[in-house]
């Protein structure tokens, strides 16, 4: 495609979440309860059963949002049918904990995770800050759930995965949950107005991307140990692991980017804290990962870098593109340095030109270092571009809503 739209201006930007939101809405509600999460690429459902903590926690993420930005009141019916079954199917009786997996209503793996939670955490935020108004106790909720199982308060984390019952817990530690706890928690002091969640996100982003970092050659690693010391081998052998991949991620590198400059904005007169690291530490790990990871011949930034910051895994996975945009056009307001609107512009043209389904509509989910795609599975669990729609509404938030929007 030799021919690209103007990606700075935000009317693209919205017409394109909304090109990408028609692939899921209405196709994706299940009228027996919540959302179907497994998609092929022309948006056949090919399996009607299965659901996933991720998929359903991020499907409210997508129609709350759209309807924020929309105003299409089938988007917020799609949000409160969503939130309704993770209260209903996921969610213990008890409201101890969620199911990670469910076989239609019945659980298939009821291992608690901080990386779900965090997530059931964000959606009743963004169900909130939509007009779902009986979400918002439900944060206070999730929070508390959060602090009572998960929070480490010695080393400032949270731990990472229990059995269902909690009598199990793993020794295994990881940044990937704390970096979406980072997320979620500014959404929730969004949505409320407390300060403790801005104080709990500054905490874990300190914590992870400060002295995390110190430990493991001034980057953030993946995996770690119940002392929080990198574990160098975990998944080793599993490099392409969903949710704890080996290696260094670049992805994560300019999402961490992105979610600093989130919390410098909001931290800003509001607490206390040394703000002056927020800035250069989002500068340091964009430069890193777009001068270790992206693909001189072929373009796009890989999946994954071993130690030494050599690229170990080169396939292109979408949420990478698309969070590396976003951290792009915030750097670019933030500094006033234009090399970053180039990395932008270098992105999004990749990502236009091999990532995008301009037919169908969503991205691809996975290329080879060639581009070429790897299966005909479009989104299945965890996907439902709740990356790209998001990256979108934050690149807007970056250069202004459009007149007409």
């Amino acid at each position: 495609m030799s021919h690209f739209p103007d990606f700075r201006n935000p009317a693209v930007l919205l017409d394109h979440a909304r090109h990408t939101m028609r692939f899921y809405h209405p196709r994706a509600i299940d009228p027996a309860g919540g959302m179907y999460h497994y998609f092929l690429d022309d948006g056949t459902v090919y399996d009607a059963a299965h659901r996933h903590l991720v998929s359903s926690t991020r499907f409210v993420f997508t129609y709350a949002m759209a309807y924020r930005h929309f105003h299409d009141p089938a988007y917020l019916d799609g949000a409160r049918h969503a939130v309704r079954f993770l209260r209903e199917a996921h969610r213990a009786p008890d409201g101890d904990g969620y199911a990670w997996m469910l076989n239609g209503r019945v659980i298939e793996d009821g291992t608690q995770h901080a990386y779900g939670e965090a997530f059931v955490l964000l959606a009743y935020a963004h169900a909130a800050m939509a007009g779902i108004d009986e979400a918002r106790p439900w944060i206070a909720e999730t929070f508390e759930l959060m602090e009572r199982r998960f929070w480490d308060a010695a080393n400032g984390l949270y731990a990472d995965e229990a059995s269902q019952d909690w009598s199990v817990r793993s020794t295994y530690r990881g940044q990937n949950a704390n970096m979406h706890a980072c997320e979620a928690l500014q959404a929730a002091y969004l949505a409320t107005g407390e300060r403790r969640y801005l104080e709990r996100a500054y905490t874990i982003a300190f914590n992870i991307t400060q002295r995390q970092a110190q430990r493991c050659g001034g980057l953030i690693w993946e995996h770690y140990n119940t002392d929080w010391q990198p574990d160098w081998r975990f998944n080793f052998d599993d490099p392409a692991n969903l949710f704890r991949p080996w290696g260094y991620q670049p992805g994560h590198f300019t999402e961490w980017s992105k979610l600093l400059l989130q919390l410098e904005q909001k931290a800003t007169g509001v607490l206390e804290h040394d703000l002056a690291w927020l800035r250069p530490t989002a500068e340091r790990f964009f430069q890193v990962a777009v001068e270790k990871g992206w693909d001189q011949d072929h373009g796009g930034l890989c999946y994954s870098l071993a130690p030494d910051l050599s690229i170990c895994d080169p396939h292109k996975y979408f949420w990478v593109q698309a969070e590396s945009a976003a951290a792009a056009a915030m750097l670019a307001q933030r500094t006033g340095d234009d090399s970053y609107w180039t990395w932008y512009q270098r992105l999004w043209e990749y990502s236009w030109t091999h990532m995008v389904d301009h037919e169908h509509g969503a991205w691809y989910r996975i290329l080879d270092r060639q581009n070429r795609k790897l299966s005909n599975e479009k989104s299945p669990a965890g996907k439902v571009d709740y990356h790209t729609m998001g990256a979108c509404y934050d690149i807007v938030g970056v250069l202004g809503r459009p007149d007409h929007a």
